[in-house]
């Protein structure tokens, strides 16, 4: 009778033991859903991940998380550690061979991106991924952290730090800078920056206006005629972008070109100021240094003595 009881005990502790690793296997999986609107399911919190968007790779790393990229997209240069992971082509058509031989559990890529049915197909585990404008950057945030299996607390951290950063920079703007109206070229075709876009969003909480209304889509193609007759007080443009802009015809004549109130943005601060990710904020303050040092520089230096 006693082996008997031994033996029932046994088994119902074997019982147990694959219950209970049975339920450990389930709570590690992990289930996202994407911007198609699809559910990924990862059996376990992904370590190699392969990333192939500048905003997602940011947004991995601004969840501590940057080691376990294994890849990324050309464009993918910050933090200064991502310029030393294998490069896998653009994002919008990346090398399929180089992220296939990675050996990724995950790739992050764009809505806009041409490879994801390929790669699924190979049998990769693909998470489609695109902020557009500030909400978008929360809930992308919070997408990364639970396919990377972090907490959504962290996530929201971030993004309260992020928030409270734009509102910052608001808040350093002298009055004179209020109202200020601004026309911020995305690309010398010419592209502007409208008001639904993530940046013309950044320009609104910032208290300025955007001459392209909300009306004419994030990033409309502008005649350069529009932005003469808008007689804008400030421009924005990055480096990349800026040469040959004020020989169009009229622009010279426009109050930003006539005093001198022309941002013209560096490299890196062009990646800034053009990524809907987690420096968003560094953005906000970019913005809000071109306005005070062109618009109040008597508000940023005080009285003289």
């Amino acid at each position: 009778m006693a082996e008997t009881s031994v033996a029932h005990f046994l088994r119902l502790f074997a019982w147990a033991v694959l219950c209970i690793g049975s339920a450990g296997l389930r709570a590690a999986e992990l289930s996202v859903t994407d911007d198609r609107g699809r559910t990924v399911t990862l059996a376990a919190p992904p370590q190699r991940v392969v990333s192939l968007l500048p905003s997602l790779s940011e947004t991995v790393c601004e969840l501590g998380q940057c080691h376990r990229l294994v890849g990324v997209d050309r464009f993918s240069n910050f933090p200064a550690a991502l310029q030393k992971l294998p490069q896998m082509g653009g994002g919008l058509d990346p090398n399929i061979e180089a992220v296939v031989a990675a050996r990724p559990d995950l790739v992050l890529i764009a809505t806009s991106a041409r490879a994801t049915e390929r790669l699924e197909a190979l049998g990769l585990k693909v998470v489609v991924l695109e902020p557009k404008n500030h909400a978008d950057v929360q809930r992308v945030l919070r997408r990364v952290a639970q396919a990377l299996g972090q907490p959504m607390a962290e996530a929201d951290r971030v993004w309260r730090h992020i928030d409270a950063a734009v509102s910052a920079a608001a808040q350093s703007l002298p009055a004179a800078a209020k109202g200020t109206r601004v026309y911020f070229e995305v690309n010398s075709a010419p592209y502007g920056a409208g008001a639904s876009s993530f940046i013309g969003e950044t320009l609104t909480r910032l208290g300025v206006q955007n001459i392209l209304g909300p009306e004419l889509g994030p990033f409309p193609k502008i005649n350069p005629e529009f932005v003469v007759r808008a007689n804008p007080d400030v421009i924005m443009v990055g480096e990349r972008h800026a040469t040959g802009m004020t020989d169009r015809p009229g622009w010279k004549g426009m109050r930003a070109v006539r005093d001198n109130r022309i941002c013209v943005f560096g490299l890196d601060e062009s990646d800034v100021l053009v990524r809907a990710g987690p420096r968003m904020a560094e953005a906000a303050r970019l913005m809000a240094r071109c306005l005070t040092d062109k618009v109040a520089p008597r508000a940023l230096q005080g009285p003289k003595p």
